[in-house]
């Protein structure tokens, strides 16, 4: 699963831009492949290496993504497809995910409330520079349960904050679940993701470098940790 940032540690990206009549009019497409070490996602271990592609269009602002998630070490790590519909002006961003896993049902196309693999998410954020905030809301399809049985609307929120230090560039993330919910296996108000990254871009050619990160997470209410290190390669 992804949310309004996701980062993968080893990328393969190509973009391309149709001119248009303005530069700000011009259609964009990304074309992107992860393979990360360890599937983790919002503070929660959710598989080992995985390969994650992308292929996503833009145009003034709104855009339209697929991003899947496959297990490369174990076949037993579950299959994901997520859509992701967003629209960003300013530092603003609205979008909805439609997010799908085999874990439920191994059918895509099968969205009974009671069984479905998918869960449909709204979410909200605002970039204000050194500092952006989301707010992440499931309204539909696979969602948890609160304390009373009762479906959860599991909600997520963010706060990063990027920086410069010693050459490398950093990123301090902090994410908490703000109520109850068997969807992020909370039981009120819980922290659930802290993360410290740093990344650089190592040079290799004249022509070509590439970017590596490490990154420690950790899970303050389930009491885990992940350490993570991973290589970006990028062509556009």
């Amino acid at each position: 699963m992804k949310g309004l940032i996701r980062k993968g540690l080893l990328t393969i990206a190509c973009s391309m831009a149709v001119g248009m009549a303005t530069a700000q009019e011009k259609l964009e497409t990304t074309l992107n492949a992860d393979v990360v070490s360890t599937y983790v996602w919002r503070g929660m271990d959710l598989g080992n290496a995985s390969l994650q592609p992308t292929l996503g269009i833009a145009w003034k602002g709104l855009s339209l993504s697929a991003w899947g998630s496959v297990g490369i070490a174990r076949a037993e790590d579950m299959k994901e497809l997520d859509l992701t519909l967003q629209y960003t002006t300013g530092g603003l961003t609205l979008g909805v995910v439609d997010y799908w896993n085999d874990t439920a049902d191994k059918r895509y196309l099968y969205y009974q409330t009671h069984g479905t693999g998918h869960a449909f998410e709204g979410f909200v954020g605002y970039d204000f520079g050194p500092l952006s905030l989301s707010w992440q809301t499931i309204f539909a399809g696979n969602d948890g349960k609160n304390n009373q049985g009762k479906r959860a609307y599991s909600s997520y929120a963010e706060l990063q904050a990027p920086f410069r230090l010693a050459s490398c560039d950093w990123e301090a993330t902090v994410g908490v679940v703000p109520y109850a919910t068997t969807f992020y296996e909370t039981t009120g108000f819980a922290v659930t993701n802290v993360t410290l990254q740093a990344s650089k871009a190592v040079k290799v050619t004249d022509s070509f470098s590439l970017p590596v990160f490490a990154q420690v997470v950790a899970n303050p209410c389930h009491g885990n940790a992940y350490f993570v290190f991973g290589i970006t390669i990028s062509a556009d």
